[in-house]
């Protein structure tokens, strides 16, 4: 899937509903996704993504859920999903190629999907913690992961900056990087353990961002949307 300028997708993961539509209904006029992510989506559900759509049908979302369990049950979620109408969501590539597989076969049956990624290794990670968990360092790691998902027909991944070329070097150069972990105007990493500037995504052909506190943390999140989009 060929895409052009790099894109950006903003995290509505403020403490309420409400602050998140607030912080939605200010970027009407920006060509940005949102991202959903699993406490929004645990605490305010589907009727969340309809008021979503409702303030601007023109919006793209990116349903965050990073989905893992066994195929099929992956598979009816991903069904399930389409009933949404967002425009990407995730998975997690550890759950297995045949997982991966199923999901994708599944999904085949509808005349138009979302963009489905793979979750390679979260940038919450350092490598010693990714290394307990998984037993190897994190680039070998999540180009194998990537490769998978590749192989088993999704449209990308989400990674970290500091992967993003390999990835693509090893699959395809339309093969779709988003990365987390996103620190514009540098920021304080919290809880992220490998963060990147716009800069540095773009060295790495990055095709989406995913910013979040430093947006919704602003005094002004439209001005600060605004400016990352211009170094977009």
């Amino acid at each position: 899937m060929k895409r052009g300028i790099m894109e950006l997708c903003v995290a509505l993961d403020l403490p309420t509903q409400e602050e998140n539509l607030e912080l939605a209904t200010t970027l009407t006029s920006h060509d940005v996704w949102l991202k959903i992510g699993l406490r929004s989506y645990i605490r305010d559900g589907n009727a969340f993504i309809h008021a979503i759509q409702a303030i601007n049908p023109n919006f793209k979302i990116f349903l965050d859920l990073k989905l893992y369990d066994i195929p099929n049950t992956m598979a009816d979620a991903a069904e399930s999903i389409m009933d949404l109408h967002v425009d990407m969501f995730n998975i997690h590539a550890s759950a297995g190629k045949r997982a991966m597989q199923t999901v994708m076969e599944r999904l085949s049956t509808y005349p138009k999907r979302p963009l489905v990624l793979a979750v390679t290794a979260l940038t919450s990670f350092d490598e010693a913690g990714f290394q307990a968990v998984y037993g190897s360092d994190i680039a070998s790691k999540a180009d194998r992961f990537a490769t998978d998902a590749y192989e088993s027909g999704l449209d990308g991944v989400v990674c970290s900056v500091f992967e993003s070329a390999s990835i693509k070097a090893l699959t395809h150069q339309n093969f779709v990087t988003l990365t987390p972990g996103i620190r514009p105007f540098g920021e304080a990493a919290d809880d992220q353990k490998r963060v990147a500037t716009v800069a540095m995504a773009k060295q790495e052909s990055v095709n989406f961002i995913v910013v979040g506190r430093p947006v919704y943390q602003a005094d002004d999140p439209a001005a600060v949307v605004e400016k990352i989009l211009r170094k977009l």
